[in-house]
């Protein structure tokens, strides 16, 4: 009893051990407030960057069914389009559109320019349904060439250019429906035109006419909207 009253005395002369217990105590409750940010923070990330993957998915399940629907849909008017690098392209062959060799104009079959109208305006009914634009960030009308040099100004890439605009041009001019209205969700133009000569062949060898003819050719190319480098930096940085 002796030892105890003068330890009970010693702790009430001096505070220090409470003072040390409440220290512990405070630095427990912040490490768990920490613990608990962290988690929140972490959870946030693994959210946003979940739902980036799931907008992915689905810009890539939207651009599936569109190609898949645009094929069925012009299959059953007898108008052969095929769909090309992993249901991404839609590519309107040297059969269907029939680029003469070195000429970059619209063949003026009537045959022709009815089934290159029907696919603009396919084009454009399926892309404007629900909204679908807003899965892509660009479509490019692709021109092609065969491996032949030409001596036309700009050579193949000119060529292959100039085959694109062509056929921008005539959907535009020709159909009742415009393409050039589309845009993406961020408002801007959506079709865009380029050309690679024939640097992109659809077929390994270029040795034979039918090599050549296959690669006569229109690609509709569609990307869709991804996640982009400040997306990602804004992520990182919350995690940080």
């Amino acid at each position: 009893m002796f030892d105890h009253k003068n330890i009970s005395i010693e702790e009430e002369e001096n505070p220090f051990w409470i003072t040390y217990a409440d220290i512990l105590s405070s630095l427990l409750i912040i490490i768990l407030l920490v613990m608990v940010f962290v988690i929140y923070e972490l959870m946030s990330t693994k959210r946003v960057v979940t739902e980036s993957l799931a907008e992915v998915a689905k810009a890539e399940m939207v651009r599936k069914d569109i190609l898949q629907d645009i094929e069925d849909r012009l299959e059953q008017e007898n108008i052969e389009v095929t769909i090309a690098d992993n249901f991404s392209v839609l590519r309107i062959p040297e059969s269907t559109l029939t680029f003469k060799s070195n000429q970059y104009e619209i063949p003026v079959s009537a045959n022709v320019r009815d089934q290159l109208r029907r696919i603009g305006e396919v084009l454009f009914e399926e892309i404007n349904e629900d909204s679908s634009s807003k899965y892509f960030d660009t479509i490019f009308i692709e021109g092609h060439t065969d491996i032949r040099p030409t001596e036309r100004e700009m050579g193949n890439w000119g060529l292959s250019t100039f085959r694109a605009i062509s056929v921008w041009n005539y959907w535009n001019d020709f159909s009742n429906d415009s393409l050039a209205l589309l845009v993406n969700s961020k408002n801007d133009k959506l079709f865009s035109v380029s050309g690679y000569g024939e640097t992109r062949p659809s077929t390994n060898q270029q040795l034979s006419l039918e090599d050549y003819r296959k690669n006569r050719r229109i690609d509709v190319r569609f990307t869709i909207r991804r996640p982009t480098s400040l997306d990602l930096q804004d992520i990182m940085t919350n995690f940080e």
